[in-house]
This record gives C-alpha cells, sequence and structure tokens, in this order.
C-alpha cells in the first residue's frame, strides 16, 4: 500500500492470455507459427544441401554429421533452460529473443567460409533456436486448454507438412541456381526476411507476462546437463573418424557419473531453493514421463533418416538437390496427411494406437525404402527420369510419411494431456530437447554405421549401407510403438489437470 493505493502484482501470462478474444490468439498463434515453420525449414533445407556444402567446403564425414548433429546438440542442450527462461522472464521476450538470435546466426552460417566456422554458426543457431523454439509449445498451452490443442496442433501439421513439401524443393532450386555465384548460402540467408517479420508481428500480438510459478535460474543445472550430453554426443560423432582415441573413450565413461551428479543437483536445489532446471512433478505424470520414452526413441530413427536418405539419393545414386528435393515430397505430404486428416480422425476413435500405428506404418515402409533404392541403382538415371524404380520409392516415401504424420498427430498432446500449465515451459523444453536429443544421438549412432558401410563411395555400398541402417530404424521405431502403449488411453483420460 503506498499512498492508499494498492499495488497490485502483474498479471501472468495465463491471465493476460485468458483475455484475448478469439482473433488475438489466433493472431498469436500464427506468429509462433512463423518460427516454428523457420525452424523446420531450416531444418529440411540443410538436409538437402548437406552434400553441396561438403563438395564446397571439404567437409568430411564427421563435420557433415555436425552440421546436422551440432545445431540438434546445441538445441537440446538449452532448451529446458530455455523453456524454463520462458517461465521466469515471460514467454514474449525469450521468443522474440531467441527469433533475433536465430536471424543473427543464419547470417553467420551463409557467409561461412570453412566447415568449422559453418559448423559453430550451427551450434550458435541450435543455442538462439532453443530460446525461440519452446516458447511456441509454451504459448500454445497457454492460450488454449488441453481438450482444444489437438486442433491447434493439425494446424500446425498442415503448416510443417507444406513447410517440409517446400523446405527440400526451395533448397535443391536455390542450390542448383547458383544465384549470384552462392552455392548453398542462400539456403541460410532466407531466415533475415522471415525472422524480421517475426519480430515485428511477435511484438504486436503475443500476450506479456511470465509464470506463476517460475522459480529461479538454475545455471549450475544448465552446465551440468549441458557436460552430461556433450559428454554422450561429442565421441559418438568424432569418435569413429579419430579411431576412438582415449578422450573419446574417456568421456562415455563420464556419462553416467555426470547424469547421476546433474540429478543429484536437482534434488538438492528443490529442497534448498525451490526450483531447478528440471521440475520433478512433471515425471510424477506418467503420460508424460512414458511420451517422453517414446519420443527419444522415435526421434534417433527420424535423426538417422533423414541424414541416410539424402545421403543415399544424392552421393549413392547420383540426384541432383532437386531431385532429391522432388523425391521427398510424397513424405512430406504423408506428414501433412497423417497429421492433420488420419490423425486427427484416429486419436478420437483410437486414442494412444494413433502413436503405434504410425510406429508400425514408417517401420514398414523402411524395408519397402531400401528395395527401391536397389532398383533405382539397377536402373539408371538420365535427365531426371529414373528408370522402373521410381514408383516404388515414391510410395515408399508416402508411406513413411504418413507413418511420422500419425505420431506427430498424437504423441505431443498425449504426453501434455495431464501438465499444469503453470510449467508450461518447462514442460515445452523438455519436450523439445527430448526429441533433439534423440535427433542428435539418431545422427551419431546411425551416421556413424552408415558412413562405415559407405565408405567405397559407389552406388552399391549406399544402398547397402542404407539396408543395414534400416534395421536400426526399424528397432528404434518398433520401440517406440511398444512404449506408445503406456500412454493414456485418450486424451480424456489424460487431462486431469485443468488449464489454469
Amino acid at each position: 500500500m503506498s499512498g492508499g493505493v494498492s499495488q497490485l502484482p502483474p498479471a501472468t501470462a495465463l491471465q493476460t492470455a485468458a483475455a484475448f478474444p478469439p482473433r488475438r490468439r489466433l493472431l498469436a498463434v500464427a506468429v509462433v507459427a512463423i518460427a516454428f515453420v523457420m525452424d523446420l525449414v531450416d531444418t529440411t533445407i540443410v538436409n538437402v544441401a548437406v552434400p553441396a556444402i561438403r563438395q564446397s567446403l571439404g567437409a568430411g564425414p564427421a563435420a557433415a554429421q555436425w552440421l546436422v548433429a551440432g545445431y540438434s546438440m546445441a538445441f537440446a542442450v538449452l532448451l529446458i533452460t530455455g523453456g524454463r527462461l520462458g517461465d521466469l522472464y515471460g514467454y514474449r521476450r525469450i521468443f522474440l529473443g531467441g527469433v533475433a538470435g536465430f536471424t543473427v546466426a543464419s547470417s553467420l552460417c551463409g557467409l561461412a567460409m570453412g566447415p568449422e566456422t559453418l559448423v559453430a554458426a550451427r551450434v550458435l543457431q541450435g543455442l538462439a533456436a532453443a530460446l525461440m523454439v519452446p516458447q511456441v509449445l509454451a504459448l500454445t498451452q497457454i492460450l488454449y486448454p488441453a481438450d482444444q490443442r489437438v486442433a491447434v496442433m493439425a494446424l500446425f501439421g498442415v503448416l510443417g507438412g507444406l513447410s517440409a513439401v517446400l523446405g527440400p524443393i526451395l533448397g535443391g532450386f536455390l542450390i542448383d541456381a547458383d544465384l549470384f555465384g552462392l552455392s548453398w548460402r542462400p539456403v541460410f540467408l532466407l531466415n533475415l526476411p522471415v525472422g524480421v517479420l517475426g519480430l515485428a508481428m511477435g511484438l504486436a500480438v503475443l500476450p506479456g507476462g511470465r509464470s506463476s510459478h517460475a522459480g529461479r535460474p538454475d545455471w549450475p543445472g544448465t552446465v551440468l546437463l549441458a557436460a552430461a550430453l556433450s559428454a554422450l554426443l561429442l565421441p559418438l560423432i568424432q569418435g569413429r573418424e579419430a579411431g576412438w582415441p582415449a578422450w573419446c573413450l574417456a568421456l562415455l565413461g563420464l556419462t553416467l557419473p555426470l547424469t547421476g551428479l546433474f540429478a543429484w543437483h536437482v534434488r538438492w536445489r528443490i529442497r534448498r531453493v525451490g526450483s531447478a532446471l528440471l521440475v520433478p512433478a512433471l515425471f510424477r505424470d506418467r503420460a508424460f514421463s512414458v511420451g517422453l520414452a517414446t519420443l527419444i526413441v522415435f526421434q534417433l530413427a527420424m535423426g538417422g533418416f533423414f541424414l541416410v536418405t539424402t545421403l543415399s539419393l544424392q552421393e549413392g545414386l547420383g540426384f541432383t538437390p532437386t531431385q532429391a528435393a522432388l523425391i521427398h515430397v510424397p513424405f512430406a505430404l504423408g506428414v501433412s496427411v497423417g497429421i492433420s486428416v488420419l490423425g486427427r480422425r484416429l486419436i478420437l476413435r483410437a486414442g494412444r494406437y494413433t502413436v503405434t500405428a504410425g510406429c508400425l506404418v514408417m517401420a514398414a515402409s523402411l524395408p519397402a525404402l531400401r528395395g527401391a533404392l536397389g532398383i533405382v541403382h539397377g536402373g539408371t538415371v538420365q535427365g531426371g527420369i529414373i528408370d522402373g524404380g521410381l514408383l516404388p520409392l515414391l510410395a515408399a516415401f508416402l508411406a513413411a510419411g504418413v507413418g511420422m504424420g500419425l505420431v506427430a498427430a498424437a504423441l505431443t498432446p498425449f504426453t501434455l494431456s495431464a501438465t499444469d500449465a503453470r510449467h508450461a515451459g518447462a514442460a515445452a523444453g523438455v519436450v523439445n530437447a527430448t526429441q533433439q536429443l534423440g535427433a542428435a544421438l539418431g545422427v551419431a549412432l546411425i551416421g556413424a554405421l552408415f558412413f562405415r558401410l559407405a565408405g567405397q563411395h559407389t552406388g552399391t555400398a549406399y544402398v547397402h549401407a542404407f539396408g543395414a541402417s534400416a534395421i536400426l530404424m526399424d528397432t528404434a521405431l518398433l520401440a517406440a510403438g511398444v512404449f506408445s502403449l503406456g500412454l493414456p488411453r485418450d486424451l480424456r483420460t489424460g487431462a486431469g489437470i485443468a488449464h489454469v
């Protein structure tokens, strides 16, 4: 009380969003969708650009893996902290900071003159994305209650499908067109106008405020988690090319102790401070814990899938970047249909089995895809016409996309179905971090096997390497399908906590 006027606490993000009319909520979702699209397009474009980057900068297999896994690792390391920072300082503020950082890092990627500087810029890009992306899911949780999020996720599914279609095509076109002699560089510079648009719109329509249970920053926890993840991923990516020196084995040996130390730190900090980098209450929710287990092994398969298919098509079978991108169009369309059409219907009828079905469909598509690649290799590639193997190849990609779309439509809503919206940022950070960690592990593990078997750089070697990699991917997909059986039967049984 001062001068007879009470000092009211600032409104939380939930309170601010609750006052939004439907039109304002849609505009807010449109803004965060820009970040979602920018991140996804960047990922898909980079996959298409890897062969051109390798040729232009003389990057070896390890550098090629780091172009993908370096981003994912940096993303995973800071994602949980990025989500917590949204709770602490406001989702809009952290989102806009992430968009600005991502835009600057994209410029550095486009200007990189060597593989080392490009990898470093990709790591910076991943760190910025870790601030930006968790706010997308957090703001969705804040703007809509659990029973309305499926429709919003379907919207993201359509956008994701379109982005996944347009990203590789645009990337292939830009690389083949060699605009101004810049080769692959425009695929990164494209983010500049998109980032500026996201900043301008975000300032205008996103809700201000933070969580009512924000807690305090946990920088020691961030350092410990970063150390544990780095100890795991660095040797897996660098070890094969370096000949597995002692430092690689030593780092792998430190992974479990560092993870245990991080877990101890979280418990200690909760007792002493009342908040930590992780919110232990989240993991007492069965849907959340089972969803994370399902997500990490599914993303392990996906991380490997995107790397080895791109390399097999371009380096192994001689496709141009544009041809490889066009071959991926059925996959992207399948993802879009799986999320926005089939997934929405199956969630209501089959519940958690939607995730199971998606894993099985995608697992069945990989042997078919390997067979189609063998047919293509046995034919010829002339003027973009692929003798004999085009239809089986497109059909296999379409089936793989539908499977991925079914999983994407259901897994996140089921994982977050009982999550307290007051911990929206923390939950979003953990989900996104798990997704990126799985992808980085997939690139490291499946990529290591692939490069080992494709070492002769012949079409036959690449097809063989893809087939062996598909066995690992199928193992991960089947494991994800089994884990998904532990999710809530439907969203109603999972939504035990109201949107508060």
